[in-house]
């Protein structure tokens, strides 16, 4: 998983890198104003913009994926505690209540 991480960080500087190199480009070309080249420039701008949003769309919602699956493991580990030790399950509870009520009354 910290591969996939590494990776997907590394993609995503590049594509950054690459998005900034040709708003460069863009930016110099606009000095010169030549529609033909700002065109192209624009163009490619415009298509690097859309894929790095793209990635970056997909990797959120990746993330939210994993997230998520986390979250329900741990919730899955926590309800077989339960069911495998219901009385300690119900005595962390109790002592829970208490330092909840102690904590409440010294108000």
């Amino acid at each position: 998983m910290a591969k996939k991480q590494s990776d997907s960080s590394a993609q995503l500087q590049d594509d950054l890198r690459h998005l900034s190199d040709t708003v460069e480009e863009l930016v110099s070309a606009t000095a010169k104003d030549t529609s033909t080249e700002m065109s192209d420039l624009r163009k490619r701008a415009e298509k690097r913009l859309k894929d790095t949003r793209s990635r970056l769309e997909a990797r959120g919602e990746q993330l939210y994926a994993d997230t998520r699956e986390s979250i329900n493991n741990q919730a899955d580990c926590c309800d077989r505690y339960v069911h495998e030790n219901p009385w300690s399950s119900i005595g962390i509870g109790a002592a829970a209540g208490v330092v909840v009520g102690l904590l409440l009354g010294r108000r």
